[in-house]
């Protein structure tokens, strides 16, 4: 692949762009050593003299690339910091949104280090955000005028397809006006950015901006997605695990979703319930027993899947022996609770039995969701420093 790089001509003119146009351009980095140099000349060459800038390297490197920069910058007649994260909570997102936090100027532009983004439509992202009036500016791959032809290969392409499908699908509402919630390269508007409600997780940082900080007004500019100019790409089937947590974690983020996802693993815990049960009758132990300990199992089952799929932005509340404990005693309060129950709708209400089940049964999960959320998962205030390190 040649490394040569002719920049575009920028499509906004240095007259076009309205006041106030500040920008800062936070970039994270992870072993981008061989692309620091050219993205740099690339940034200055592109961005106007009018257009106030300044760049924000967020580092979770391995290697040279914090000195690469530092060295680089020398030569750049913008301001340069290097942010470099001895631990690269969120990863890539996480990088993103320090940045954000570093962040000076009434305009952020997102960019990645690989110089696939081209730093020529920095002053057009902004302009456009400007002109409009909008809080979220994206760079777009599917919009006329835009192409993904930097992708290399048809399983890339495949899988950006796939998961832009996907996360429209899962919100319709709040991606309906953006054709390309996977793109990298967006600008936002610094006021409109909340950190502390941002909880990043991997690569998909406008997915997570877009759904959780809600800008009002959205509008997207063609970008055309160029090949990488040195190394190799980040991304990786780990990175496409944690991209499916993040969007599970995004769509649970409600009570009514949390629920429904909580009932689902629920009616999960039955499998293992029903397999424990059969293996220990078959074993000799009275199904009495057998059915104690077998609903132990799903317990268990039911905990893990909930502790990793609902409840994992916040498990540092408890030590996992605690919330495990809790959640235990919550799981076999239900079954004391269901006869009590049932018995009361028949004699008191007149049910039938089949019906008052049935009541008993809503009324339990009910309880048992407000239960493992209040007592188990509710957010507290700040404990001592090994609690909140634990990442059990």
């Amino acid at each position: 692949m040649s490394h040569e790089y002719t920049a575009p001509v920028p499509s906004v003119r240095e007259d076009d762009i309205p006041e106030p146009g500040a920008v800062t351009i936070v970039v994270p980095t992870f072993n981008e050593s061989a692309n620091i140099r050219q993205l740099l000349r690339q940034i200055t060459e592109s961005v106007p003299r009018r257009l106030p800038c300044e760049v924000v390297f967020v580092d979770d490197s391995t290697d040279d690339t914090p000195e690469v920069i530092r060295d680089a910058a020398k030569d750049c007649p913008f301001p340069v910091t290097v942010l470099h994260r001895a631990e690269p909570v969120g990863g890539l997102g996480g990088a993103v949104v320090e940045g954000i936090r570093a962040a000076g100027s009434d305009w952020v532009v997102v960019m990645d280090g690989d110089c696939q983004h081209p730093p020529s439509l920095v002053p057009e992202l902004v302009a456009t955000g400007e002109r409009s009036g909008a809080e979220l500016v994206v760079a777009s791959r599917y919009i006329k005028g835009g192409s993904r032809a930097g992708l290399a290969g048809g399983y890339r392409v495949a899988v950006s397809k796939g998961a832009t499908w996907l996360t429209k699908s899962l919100f319709p509402r709040r991606l309906h006006r953006i054709s390309d919630p996977m793109s990298g390269f967006f600008a936002i508007r610094r006021s409109v950015v909340s950190a502390d409600v941002l909880k990043p997780l991997g690569y998909k940082i406008l997915l997570e901006l877009a759904v959780r900080s809600r800008p009002e007004r959205v509008a997207e500019v063609p970008f055309v997605f160029q090949e990488r100019y040195a190394g190799e790409s980040k991304s990786t089937a780990k990175e496409g695990v944690r991209f499916l947590r993040h969007l599970l974690g995004l769509r649970t983020a409600s009570p009514v979703a949390r629920m429904i996802g909580f009932g689902l693993i629920g009616l999960s815990g039955f499998l293992p319930n029903l397999l424990a049960l059969w293996a220990l009758t078959r074993a000799g132990l009275h199904y009495l027993p057998a059915e104690i300990l077998a609903n132990q199992f799903g317990v268990a089952w039911n905990f893990l899947l909930i502790e990793h799929l609902l409840f994992r932005d916040r498990r540092a509340h408890r030590r996992w022996w605690d919330r495990a404990g809790r959640f235990a005693l919550l799981a076999n309060a239900d079954l004391v609770l269901r006869i009590p129950l049932i018995a009361l709708f028949v004699s008191r209400f007149g049910m039938g039995a089949l019906s008052a089940t049935a009541l008993a049964l809503v009324t339990t999960f009910v309880l048992r969701f407000v239960g493992t959320e209040a007592l188990v998962y509710l957010p507290r205030g700040k404990r001592g420093s090994g609690a909140a390190r634990e990442a059990a």
